[in-house]
């Protein structure tokens, strides 16, 4: 039987969730995906207009996991010291010394990261796929959480640069949050009455030291059947082959998809994945990797997932829900 889950962490995980729905009122399935994207160990593209509230969730998951947060705000002058660090030579010994940059936080939030000219998003480029960073020859090693949540503008929008294909393939999800319904807003006005900043100041750590990391990896031994691979290779040979598609999941993009899939089990109480975690994740996961001819990859998705086989496939005797 695979390894079942503490009840002291499915607990933290809900509190996270609660916590989150909080802060982001009306938007379940973004928080959703927000903690799958977290336990898959990945980053996270946020597509959106100013104002929606992604500033408020990074603050948010990084004072519920307890780690520290650094925000980055990118314009066309960002150059790439602004985000590693850099080296100063100290008068005093002799010697130079590396001043961290704000990629050495937990949990970074990159707004508007297509405002930064490509030199400048280059620099994430080795911190998102490695978890380090190269100064003056140099590697400095990044904590093992480290988690990026960027917001990037709609590209019709003046003053953005495309981020290029091999940057969006290091995040394993693009969402948008989109504008709150009506009741849900006045939730919000209402919490914000009293509170200098406009929201709660609720910044207790919810998650004990390490326990995010052993979450995360509780999350990749969840069992994937090889009959489930073989329906991630085949859907990715879909999108390889579509004459509609200039740039098809790469073998990076499916092991991402399969890590999600892991975590939308684990998130739905399972050890096991099953083709609805395949498809549940799809769309998330492909609209920040798939090269389409047009704005919205959503229906190409669908006719993937419409026209490709699923597998019949039921969990094996030996594996069972964790509690």
């Amino acid at each position: 039987m695979l390894s079942t889950v503490a009840s002291p962490e499915i607990d933290s995980i809900a509190l996270l969730r609660e916590r989150l729905n909080t802060v982001l009122k009306g938007k379940e399935s973004v928080v959703h995906f927000v903690l799958v994207t977290l336990l898959a160990q990945g980053h996270l593209l946020l597509e959106d207009r100013p104002g929606l509230g992604k500033t408020t969730l990074a603050k948010a998951l990084a004072g519920a996991l307890g780690e520290r947060f650094a925000r980055i705000q990118c314009t066309p002058d960002l150059l790439p010291g602004d985000i590693t660090g850099f080296s100063i030579f100290n008068q005093k010994t002799q010697e130079f010394e590396f001043r961290e940059g704000p990629v050495f936080a937990e949990v970074l939030l990159a707004d508007e990261i297509n405002r930064a000219t490509p030199r400048t998003q280059s620099a994430l480029l080795e911190a998102m796929a490695e978890r380090q960073v190269t100064v003056d020859a140099q590697r400095y090693q990044l904590p093992p959480q480290f988690f990026v949540i960027a917001t990037q503008n709609p590209t019709d929008q003046h003053g953005t640069y495309p981020l290029p294909e091999a940057q969006l393939d290091r995040f394993a999800m693009k969402l948008s949050i989109g504008y709150p319904e009506p009741e849900d807003e006045r939730k919000m006005l209402s919490m914000a009455v009293g509170e200098a900043d406009g929201f709660p100041a609720d910044s207790d750590p919810i998650f004990a030291p390490q326990q995010l990391i052993q979450l995360q990896n509780d999350v990749a031994r969840v069992h994937v059947d090889s009959r489930l691979q073989d329906y991630l290779i085949a859907l990715a040979t879909a999108t390889r082959n579509h004459p509609h598609v200039s740039l098809g999941v790469s073998p990076r993009g499916v092991l991402t998809w399969q890590r999600a899939s892991q975590a939308h089990a684990f998130l739905d109480g399972r050890n096991y994945v099953i083709p609805d975690d395949i498809q549940a994740t799809a769309i998330p996961v492909l609209k920040v990797r798939l090269g389409v001819d047009h704005d919205d990859a959503t229906p190409l998705i669908q006719e993937f997932l419409e026209t490709t086989p699923v597998p019949s496939y039921d969990a094996p005797s030996n594996i069972t829900r964790r509690p």
